[in-house]
């Protein structure tokens, strides 16, 4: 009976701690696609400088919570940690998305 709960939990384990990592990996993932949007933005001229400045400073702000969340947790997030994540994340590129499509440019 105590080696099956033993075996029980053993494999609950490894099935979580793989996706804790797949979850900060996908966030990670994302900050990097946004940073490489953002820096996009500014090369082809679409972002002007204050809104460059106003997004950098929101993939701080999300990069600063993942590490602060990793920290929290020897090194994984939970759910509630990762949902947030993503909705900050979403909301994040939406901005970048608008940003880059709206009628604001830089001037060169």
């Amino acid at each position: 009976m105590f080696t099956k709960a033993l075996v029980a939990t053993a494999l609950l384990a490894s099935l979580v701690a793989p996706l804790a990592a797949s979850a900060d990996g996908e966030v990670e993932q994302r900050i990097d696609n946004q940073q490489h949007r953002i820096n996009q933005g500014v090369r082809n001229g679409s972002l002007t400088y204050g809104e460059y400045h106003r997004l950098d400073n929101g993939l701080d702000r999300v990069s600063a919570q993942r590490a602060r969340d990793l920290r929290r947790n020897d090194g994984h997030l939970t759910p509630a940690e990762y949902r947030q994540l993503n909705r900050e994340q979403n909301n994040l590129s939406d901005r970048i998305y608008y940003d880059k499509h709206n009628d604001a440019h830089q001037h060169r």
